[in-house]
Formats: C-alpha cells, sequence, structure tokens
C-alpha cells in the first residue's frame, strides 16, 4: 500500500475538486488568492516531474530555507512522489547553522525563499559543491551572483516538470509505487540547547501514524475549518499540523512574514492556528492592559463576565456537563457584550480551538483564554516524536498538564523523573549518528526525552522542567527555571528571561524588557530613553522593573525567588546561539557571553 502523503493530494482533490486548498498572499498590503484542490494537486504533480527532470534518485535528500510559502508544501509533497526526503531549514538560519544542516544531510538540490536566504545557498554551493541546482521561490528583485549558473526561480523550475517526457511521468509513478512505511519522509534538525543540532529522521509511517492518532482525538476540527500556518513549516508541530489539515480536508491560510501576523489574522480570521506560548502572552499582556484602563464601572463588568465564563466553561463544559440554563443565559450575553469584541480584536470572531506548546503555558492565561471562550489546546511533544506527545481532549481536560497521551503513545516516568516515550510516531533514530541513538533510547527502545514530568491522577501527563535546566543552589534547594519565566513573560515590560543560579547563594536573572512599553514609562517619569543602554542601566528602571518581578513572584518559595537583575539592552541573538530558532534560551551558552554581568550579581562569592 503506497504511503499516505504520498497519495492524499490526488484522493483529496477527487474528492473535493474546486474546494480551497490553501490561500496565499505574498504582500502585506496583497490579495490574498485561493488555490483549489485540483490545482493543488495539478502543482505537486508537476513538483514531481521537475524534481525527478533535475536527476534526484530515490533516497536522495533537497533542503528547503524559507519563510511560509505553498512552495513548501508543493515541493515536500512533490518529493515524497519520488522518495525523496526533505531538510527543512529555518529562514532565520545563520551560515553556520545552514552549512552544517545541508551538508550534514547530503543534500542535492537547495531551495530558497528569496534575497535573504539565496546567500546561504549561494555561499554553500561556492564553498563545497554538491549542489546541482538552486532553486528560488521568489524573486524579489533578487540578482544573481554574476558566477552563478546553477540558480533558477520557481517558475523555471515549473517549467522543467511542464516540459518532462512521459518518462520522467512514468518513472515518478514508478516510485510512488515502491515507497515504503520506512522511507524517510522528513530530515528535521533540533535545534538543540546543547551541542550540535541532529539530525531527527522523520519515516512516512511516522507520519502515518500522527495523523491516525490526531483524526481520532480531535473530534472538534472539521473540513470546513480554516488553519493559518503562523508557526514556520520548518517547526515539526507546524509541518505535522499542516499534513493533517490536510488529511482533513480543511484549507491553510499561509502566512508568509511573522511579523506580520496582527494584520494577517484580522485579513483572514482563521479559526485554528498553532501557536507557541509566546503569542498568547503578549495577547493577554494586551488585554490586561486595556482592563487597567476601564472605568472602575466597566471593570467590574469585565470580572462579572469572566466569573460567569470560567463557571459555564471551565466548570461545566469542561467536564462535559449540561450547563444550567441561567448560567448560559447570562453566558450568552456576556459573550455579546464583551467576549465576542475582544475575540474580534484579537482577529478571530469564530474560533474552534488554538494548538499550543514548545514552552510552558501559565495556567492564568489558559484558564483566561478559555474562560472567554478561545479555547488554547496545550500540549507536549519534540521533533523525535513526530510533534504531539500529549495534549488537552475535548472534555475532562486538566489545566496545569500538558493533556492526556495521544492514541498509541505509551509513555513511562524514569527513576530521574524523565519522560520516555515509545510508539510509532516516535523517531528511529538520529541521522548517521550512533552515538546520540545510543544515548537517546533505553535498551526496551523507549526514547529519552530529556523533560521531567508526572501523571495525574486522572491520568494527565504534568511536564515540570527541562531534566538538563533544574539546577541546585549552594545551599542545595532544587530550582526549576523555566516555571518562573513562564510566568515572568505574562509582564507587558518583560519580554525574555534568562534566570540564573546553578551553585550560587541565591537567583538571579538576565531580562530582556519590551523595549517599547518600558520606554513608554521611561517617557512618563520624564527619563532619557534616547540611548537604550544608559536607560536600562538606571537605577530608577532596574528598580521598576524588579518591582514587576516582585509582584509576579510573590507566592514563590523564597530560595526560588529572584534577588537581582541585570536589564540588557538588546534581545538575545539567534546568529550568536544565545537563543535557538524556536527561541529557547541556550543557557551555558548565555551564561558564558554574559559571564561580566552575572559575577556582578553575585559582589561577596
Amino acid at each position: 500500500m503506497p504511503n499516505k502523503l504520498v497519495e492524499l493530494i490526488p484522493r483529496q482533490a477527487a474528492r473535493y475538486r474546486d474546494r480551497e486548498a490553501y490561500r496565499f498572499c505574498w504582500r502585506k498590503d496583497g490579495e490574498w488568492l485561493s488555490t483549489s484542490w485540483e490545482e493543488f494537486a495539478t502543482q505537486v504533480d508537476v513538483a514531481a516531474r521537475a524534481l525527478a527532470n533535475l536527476g534526484l534518485l530515490e533516497k536522495d535528500t533537497i533542503a528547503i530555507c524559507s519563510p511560509n510559502t505553498p512552495q513548501i508544501l508543493i515541493t515536500e509533497l512533490g518529493a515524497f512522489r519520488n522518495r525523496l526526503a526533505s531538510i527543512p531549514l529555518y529562514a532565520s538560519s545563520s551560515q553556520e547553522q545552514f552549512d552544517f544542516i545541508v551538508k550534514d544531510g547530503g543534500a542535492k538540490v537547495l531551495f530558497v525563499g528569496d534575497s535573504h536566504q539565496y546567500p546561504l545557498a549561494y555561499n554553500y554551493w561556492k564553498k563545497y559543491g554538491g549542489i546541482s541546482r538552486i532553486v528560488i521561490f521568489k524573486n524579489d528583485g533578487l540578482e544573481l551572483r554574476s558566477d552563478d549558473d546553477i540558480s533558477i526561480f520557481w517558475d523555471d523550475f515549473i517549467h522543467l516538470g511542464m516540459e518532462a517526457g512521459d518518462d520522467i511521468r512514468k518513472e515518478v509513478d514508478a516510485r510512488s509505487s515502491r515507497g515504503l512505511p520506512e522511507d524517510m519522509a522528513t530530515l528535521i534538525y533540533t535545534s538543540g540547547t546543547t551541542g550540535e543540532p541532529k539530525g531527527v529522521c522523520i519515516t512516512h509511517a511516522n507520519y502515518d501514524a500522527a495523523i491516525g492518532a490526531h483524526l481520532k482525538l480531535l473530534r472538534r476540527v472539521h473540513d470546513t475549518d480554516l488553519s493559518m500556518a503562523f508557526l514556520p513549516m520548518s517547526h515539526i508541530l507546524e509541518k505535522a499540523w499542516c499534513f493533517y489539515c490536510l488529511s482533513k480536508g480543511l484549507a491553510i491560510a499561509v502566512n508568509y512574514d511573522p511579523r506580520n501576523i496582527q494584520e494577517t489574522i484580522h485579513s483572514v480570521h482563521p479559526n485554528i492556528m498553532c501557536c507557541v506560548p509566546r503569542f498568547w502572552e503578549k495577547v493577554y499582556a494586551g488585554v490586561k492592559e486595556k482592563i487597567a484602563e476601564m472605568s472602575p464601572m466597566a471593570r467590574m463588568m469585565v470580572k462579572r463576565a469572566l466569573a460567569v465564563g470560567r463557571k459555564r466553561n471551565l466548570d461545566y463544559c469542561r467536564l462535559g456537563k449540561k450547563v444550567p440554563w441561567l448560567i448560559e443565559k447570562e453566558y450568552n450575553f456576556w459573550d455579546r457584550k464583551i467576549f465576542s469584541r475582544l475575540k474580534h480584536a484579537i482577529g478571530i470572531p469564530d474560533p474552534n480551538m488554538f494548538p499550543t506548546a514548545g514552552a510552558p503555558l501559565s495556567d492564568r492565561i489558559v484558564e483566561f483564554m478559555r474562560s472567554v471562550g478561545i479555547d488554547i489546546v496545550v500540549g507536549y511533544g519534540l521533533s523525535e516524536t513526530t510533534a504531539t506527545v500529549s495534549c488537552f481532549p475535548d472534555v475532562d481536560y486538566e489545566i496545569g498538564t500538558v493533556g492526556v497521551l495521544l492514541p498509541g503513545v505509551e509513555v513511562r516516568i524514569d527513576k530521574n523523573g524523565e519522560i520516555l516515550v515509545k510508539g510509532p510516531t516516535v523517531t528511529p533514530g538520529y541521522y548517521n549518528n550512533p552515538k546520540a541513538n545510543a544515548e537517546a533510547f533505553t535498551e526496551d527502545g523507549f526514547f529519552r526525552t530529556g523533560d521531567a514530568g508526572y501523571f495525574t491522577r486522572g491520568g494527565a501527563l504534568v511536564l515540570t522542567e527541562r531534566v538538563k535546566d533544574l539546577f541546585k543552589t549552594s545551599n542545595g534547594k532544587y530550582i526549576a527555571p523555566q516555571m518562573l519565566e513562564s510566568r515572568l513573560a505574562e509582564n507587558k515590560y518583560i519580554d525574555c528571561v534568562a534566570i540564573i543560579g546553578d551553585r550560587r547563594k541565591y537567583v538571579t536573572a538576565l531580562v530582556v524588557p519590551d523595549f517599547g512599553q518600558l520606554r513608554a514609562w521611561g517617557e512618563k517619569q520624564g527619563m532619557d530613553i534616547s540611548d537604550t543602554e544608559k536607560f536600562v542601566s538606571d537605577p530608577r528602571t532596574n528598580e521598576f522593573v524588579m518591582k514587576q518581578i516582585d509582584e509576579v513572584q510573590k507566592d514563590v518559595a523564597g530560595y526560588e525567588k529572584i534577588k537581582k537583575i541585570t536589564l540588557l539592552p538588546h534581545h538575545f541573538s539567534i546568529m550568536n546561539g544565545e537563543v535557538t530558532n524556536t527561541m529557547k534560551v541556550r543557557r551555558s551558552i548565555v551564561a558564558k557571553r554574559y559571564e561580566k554581568e552575572i559575577e556582578a550579581m553575585y559582589p561577596e562569592e
């Protein structure tokens, strides 16, 4: 039987024909254009022939480094028909990251988004060779280098497929029929908070199992929904989710530039969208700011509305109980008066569900959003597990957990509290890396996630901390930094925090402010905000941010509390390796790079 992703688009085209498969807009102020399932099937077929026409052989790999575009899906699905594997790279990759991943994965053809990624591919080709073609998705005025004789634009690539003869067509069909479940579909490199990235092999069998499990679990998703591809398609959550959406038959709106998400979401109004916690932290901070600016009477109304929303959605709907008539009536009133306006203001007037994973998300935010009718579905997963290990079910979900296990997935908690995973969605291993495989799997085949957790009595999984992130103060107290870091991110004046304290007498933190909000506060105080470095080093600014932190950590144990902070005048850098492409802090690198600032917070040691 052919792999499901190979036959997916032709099957859906026969079923849905001229219904919308995806929509896309290149420019911030441009027009969103829809593509039907039949057109989509033709595009994938042409791309498959073009890849074969480039001389690629079965089991070869291609690399794709681009912002989100439909061409990514078209290219990948065309690659699957040729038994090729795709290596996704973040559009923000540095040259060093790009070179390592492309070389390690042995890519033969490189696909890049536009003029921002083209130099990465060109420089790699000049340094290492071994590339037969560079294909550029978008011609944004890009001029090819004078000695570049291998790069072509997307239209040229498509012509290769359209001009392919019957021999190419037959070869693609033959390759499709020879496909096996164990064939590698995606080689996705972990961003890794420590060490070099590792290539995670995701097979067709992995995707088939993941998609099948989600089709069983997510019964509230329908083929009439509209999903927004907001997270990078190089992220396993977005990639696996897109394949699920295509399997379910719902349309995908592809967001090109994540910086324009606020405009995009108001143009498209998706009712489903994968998110990372930072998105909801920003939304929550903005809503709280608006509420704080209201009159006392209006704040009282909001407080009452939230109380009713919480009772209806969390005390009854969450548990699958029938909502009392009076509560339902009052909820509908507040929904019309307050909640619907809030949802319109965010850009999601008719929300269904919003899968959210990648980092801890405050229970307070989950409860707030669920109370107003925005159903955040908290989940947990890794690249190595084809995304989802667990997520909230439709009913009986437990806030404070990362949900129940995906059907077919088995989890065991190791002696040290580490979460071990086994099942058909788990990678067969890292690409050409026997040492990493030996370290990552137990003797009986469980994958070591590196995350600590436990199960509740109700069978939900609680994620406590990265095993390697846990540290002990010099007083012997264990600290789990992610919990407090996620809570601090709710504050509108704070963008990112790296908590310090391993083998130290007390806990400190490097704080990246939300510069827009902090400057606005500084202006009101009559401070000079023109020089960012001087502004954040001003004792008044430090004292103000410390008060914000103290407010958040009021109920934290004394030994866990942050005692001192250093405000940084800039964001942590992806290019410098301080954070991963998914914005997770690389603690060892940050500790080394900011050693001087850290030591200044421990003058007596």
